[in-house]
Formats: C-alpha cells, structure tokens, sequence
C-alpha cells in the first residue's frame, strides 16, 4: 500500500473528535504510569509547594507521570472556576515555555475558557493590547516582573484577577493578585470529579479555544480564532502522517509514547502549541522544559530526547555552535569541514557505491557521532516549521544523522498544512498537504513567467480543512478578506506545487520584490543562501522598484576577526568601521559570489551593505517566531539602503 493510503485509512485511539481537554485525559488514563513532564531544578521560585510538584536539584531534571499531571490539571481547573472562570470567559497566558504554562492551558481548557496568549517579550502598550482586545478576565503571568508588566496597564483592562506561577511577594493586600499555588489550594478543597467531567464534556468541538494573535509583521496582530476542533483535527492529521502506522519500516522515525521531547520554542506561538504541545501528550510522549534557549546544548545533554521542533533561526544558531566548536584547531576545521562535505555528496547521491559509504562511515566516527552525542545522542526526527529552512542546512543536518523534516503552517491554520513524511522525506521542500487538508494554487498572482522553468503549479497557496480558523476576532473586514468567495482561505505564500505533490516554498507574496525591469524575485530563498556561512550571519535582500537586487548583511563579527588575525590584517574595533572596511567587504563579496552561482542573473546580489547589528527580538528587528520585520530593518539601516541605490 503507498503511505499516502495508508495514511488517509491509518485510525487509533489516539485520533479522535474529541475536545482538547477530553483528549488529555483519555490519553492519562492510557498512559498514567508513563512519564509526561520533566522540569529542571534551579531556575524557578515555584509557586506549586513541594507536595504537589517535588523540587529538582539544581541544574537537573525530575519527572511528573500522566497521573501526576492529570492530578495538577484537574485541581487547578477546580480552583480556576472558584476564582470565577466560566465558560467562555478569555484567560491570557504571559510566560515563558514551562512545565506550569502546560498545566495552566489544560486545567483552563477544562474549566471552559478561552486561552490568549501573549509573548513575554511584548512591550507594556502590547500587553495592553493583547488583553484588552479579547476582553480577558483573567490572567496567569510567570513571575513578578510581568506581573509588573501587568499591574502596569492595568487601569486600562477589566481583570478580576491575575495568577503567577511563582511566588510573589508584598502583593497580601489584594485580593485578586494570587499565585498558582494559591489556586491549586481552592481546587484541592472544592475539586468534584462528577463536576469535572461534567464540565469538559458540556464543551463541544466547535467552541473556541484559543486566541491566538498573529506576529504582526505586517500591522497590529489580528486575533486568530481556533476552536477545539481546528486543534484536534490538526492533532488527527499529524498522528497519521508520523505516528506509529504498521505500514512503516521499523528504522522510520514516529512520535508515540516512546518519544521524549524537548520544549523551548513559546507555547504563546501555533506552532509549539501544537506540535510540541497538544500531538506530545495526545500520543503519552514526555515533554522536558528546556530551562531557556540559550541552554541547549546541556538540556539536550541532561534529557537525551529524541525529537524537538524548532525554527529555522535556532537551526542555524546550532549549525553555528557546532562549527564554531570544530574550529578550535586548524586540523579539526579541516577535518569537520571534509566530514561535511562527504555528508553532503551522500546525502544528494541516490545510490553511493562502496567509496562514497566508507568515507560517510569515517566522516560520522570522526565528527557525526560527537555532534550527535552532544544533543543527547538520541535524536531520531528534528521538526521545522515557522519560515523557510534552507536547503543546504536542512541537508547537513541529514547527513550528521540528524534528519530534519519541514513543514508549513500558518497560524490560522492550527497551524500545520503540510509536512514532510519521515519515510518519503524530500530535501527542499515544506512536504504534502496532511491527508484532512484539500490544497489549490491561484495561479493569477505570481508572475508566471518568472516561475516557467517550475513543472507545476506557482501561486498563491489555498488552504480548506477543518484545521482552518473561522476568522479574527472582532475584524470582519479582515476575516472576509482572508477567505476566496468559495470558502479558500488565502494564505498570501506563494509556492510551487510540484506533480507529485510536494510543495516548496516561495515567499510572501507581500514580500516579493517587483525590480522596475518587471522580473519579480523572492527573496527568501537567496537569504537561505547564506543560512550555513560562517562568513555572514543573517542576510536581508532588497530592491523592490530597483533596477538590481541588494542585500543588507550582517557579517559573523568573531568569524572575521579570526579571519583577519589568520591574515594579518589589523581590523577596526568599532564594528560600522569594520563593516566599512574595503579588506572586509573584498571578503564578503566572496561568499556574495558563492551564493549568487544558484541563482538567474536577475535574481543575484549586485551590491551588498554590511550593517553592525544582529536582527534579534530585541531590538525589534525579529517577531517571536524569529521572522524579519522587514519594514523595522529598512527602517534602521536607511542610509544603507540609500547607499545601495544612490548612485544607480
């Protein structure tokens, strides 16, 4: 049987019409002696006392089963209606990604409410916003800074009340300032599971869940309206394309109750919500909180997961770490970037004859096998999703025994569209559509010429399902606009859906350069170009009504200080100055030419601006899910751009 069969047909007991909070708990019931949580000590003021969660040494994990968690769950939901949720009522959830955010969205769900989610990286007027625009009633913050964050804005909101999952000190005189401890203690004393039960199945699949607002890159974040049933269909899809199917081979990579993930992207974001959130304890896989992003290396050590979802930025700032440390010596660079070479050609060769597979057994004993050790040594699938992965990167992680597999999905969409199957995985592309969502390309807004060496279908990407949202909250105009007259939502990505089915990203149709020759250019894939130089360490093409495409680049400041120590050359300590440097830009301008080799010549870098600054979170250049704010960065580098283009 092809997979795509077996997919469409493949049923479970973990697929199901059920609603979030009923589907957690079938899935305790299941798997109650199976480990489900595990939380790093040392990092958190738990609010939650000791007998309820067991404190971890510091700087080491400890492990919550279904049953414990279930527990959790189900007296924070009885506590969470004695403080007045009801049915309905929107509760914001301001934190980071922890073992409590987890808790807190299911005890939520259970009592009826409606999670909003907010960024803990949003300004005080964001905050504003992000509460006040769904009418919360409520909020669960992580500690006392955003509890501050709050109390800040909040004469301009109607909370009645605001939860922190740490303890809080000085806040005895109000009575609406508690913490989750405070509210596990009202659930421990008024919990009746008849009432419980009676509860989650008095909700039904189409009521809304979640609220979940958009990054807003492009203007104020429009409020996404996702029921139970956009969630658990989403959930439905995923389990059958990477779940435990009988029809696939024992070394293809599954999520089930053997998976053991680690957590880091933010809950607050589709994408983790989903993937890392709802599919994980659907399946009775064990999640672990990694204790930040910038801790993976020894979270992925202490855990030793086998899966993780994350983002094209992070994959790079792996790539990076890896390589930087392969760099110590001049032998040990020479070594790794032999390894990677030799990965990469057997990675693209179909069938490697007995040379090839020898030098890819030495390559991974000398240099594979110890990257692979470093994240834990057991990682069988990587996930990528919220922007384009470049193919090159995707390829080097393949070839180290570290398969990553990329999908698509919007946050209207809950979010997942499509995906690449473990077992017919293609390098380059953001997969098939999951077997519950129908596909159709409006060929009408790309340019088809410039897409006429394409087989296929180029256009914008049309999306129905019972994944997809059924609109904005309180924005009609801009739900209406978002749907076709026949019920298509338009995603406003253009791609290329090939014969097979397998689509590859193009870009934004927003962001598709229009150069005033007439050729139209997407820029993502020339900035996924430079994904795995150790020479430039983000890039932005420009050049919309221009005669020729340009790029601001941020170079890899400590890559070419080295470089120039190696040569010689006495470099400027003021980075504007270095990214001046004539020695510098001589430099660059090479790895420009590298990339400028796979593209049309009207698709190349003809002049290039390097800029002294990272685009990061914060400093406003990148949204939470680590895109360009493409209009913030023109913004900032000006002068470049003017530079660019003053003498064309």
């Amino acid at each position: 049987m092809d997979w795509r069969d077996a997919e469409r047909e493949y049923e479970d007991e973990v697929i199901g019409e059920t609603t979030l909070a009923r589907m957690f708990e079938d899935s305790a019931e299941r798997n109650s002696n199976r480990p489900a949580q595990k939380y790093k000590g040392g990092i958190y003021e738990r609010s939650l006392a000791e007998s309820v969660v067991p404190e971890a040494a510091a700087g080491e994990y400890r492990t919550l089963s279904y049953a414990e968690m279930r527990d959790i769950v189900r007296t924070l939901s009885a506590g969470f209606r004695e403080l007045g949720v009801d049915t309905g009522d929107r509760v914001g959830l301001f934190s980071n990604t922890r073992m409590e955010w987890a808790q807190s969205d299911f005890a939520l769900l259970g009592a009826g409410a409606v999670i909003t989610t907010v960024y803990t990286s949003s300004s005080p007027d964001q905050v504003r916003y992000l509460l006040d625009d769904p009418d919360a009633d409520g909020v669960v913050v992580e500690n006392e800074e955003l509890l501050e964050n709050v109390l800040a804005v909040e004469d301009d909101l109607d909370l009645e009340f605001i939860v922190s999952m740490d303890e809080v000190e000085g806040y005895d005189d109000r009575d609406d300032v508690l913490t989750l401890g405070e509210v596990y203690a009202l659930g421990d004393e008024s919990f009746d599971l008849e009432a419980y039960e009676e509860r989650i199945d008095a909700t039904e699949l189409d009521d809304l869940a979640s609220l979940i607002y958009t990054s807003g890159t492009t203007g104020q974040p429009k409020g996404v309206q996702l029921t139970h049933r956009n969630f658990r269909s989403n959930v439905n899809g995923l389990r059958k394309r990477v779940g435990p199917r009988p029809d696939k081979d024992d070394d293809v990579p599954v999520l089930d109750d053997e998976t053991l993930a680690v957590s880091y992207l933010p809950l607050a974001h589709v994408f983790e919500r989903t993937a890392g959130h709802f599919v994980l304890f659907a399946s009775g896989a064990c999640v672990a909180y990694a204790e930040s992003p910038d801790t993976l290396q020894e979270d992925f050590s202490l855990v030793q997961p086998t899966t993780a979802t994350s983002v094209p930025r992070v994959y790079e700032k792996i790539y990076d770490g890896i390589r930087e440390q392969a760099s110590e010596s001049g032998a040990k660079q020479r070594i790794f970037e032999w390894a990677t070479d030799v990965g990469v050609e057997y990675q693209r060769t179909d069938s490697p004859g007995p040379i090839l597979k020898a030098k890819q057994a030495l390559a991974d004993k000398l240099v594979f096998s110890t990257v692979r050790e470093a994240l834990g040594g057991e990682i069988e699938l990587l996930t990528s999703g919220g922007g384009s992965l470049s193919p090159e990167l995707c390829r080097l992680y393949h070839a180290m025994g570290l398969p990553i597999f990329e999908g698509y999905g919007l946050t209207e969409t809950a979010p997942v569209v499509t995906t690449n199957p473990p077992e017919a995985a293609e390098i380059g592309t953001i997969g098939p559509a999951l077997s519950n969502v129908d596909l159709q390309i409006d060929e009408t807004v790309a340019d088809q010429e410039a897409f006429e060496d394409d087989p296929g279908e180029v256009g914008e990407l049309l999306v129905k399902g019972p994944n997809v949202t059924q609109g904005y909250w309180n924005k009609p105009g801009a739900t209406e606009g978002a749907f076709t007259e026949d019920g298509w939502f338009r995603t406003g990505d253009i791609v290329h859906m090939r014969p097979d089915g397998y689509l590859e990203f193009r870009d934004r149709a927003k962001q598709i350069i229009v150069l005033s020759t007439g050729k139209n250019v997407a820029p993502g894939p020339i900035e996924d170009g430079f994904a795995a130089s150790e020479v430039v360490e983000q890039a932005m093409v420009v050049g919309d009504g221009e005669k020729f495409i340009g790029a601001l680049l941020v170079p890899n400041m400590a890559h070419v200080r080295q470089w120039a120590d190696d040569e010689g050359i006495d470099l400027p300590d003021d980075p504007e100055a270095l990214c001046d440097d004539d020695r510098v830009r001589e430099y660059v301008q090479r790895e420009v030419d590298r990339v400028n080799r796979d593209f049309e010549k009207h698709e190349t870098i003809k002049q290039f601006e390097l800029v002294p600054l990272e685009f990061t979170e914060e400093n406003d250049m990148l949204t939470p899910t680590m895109k360009k704010k493409r209009r913030v960065i023109l913004e900032q580098f000006e002068d470049r751009v003017e530079r660019l283009y003053g003498d064309e």
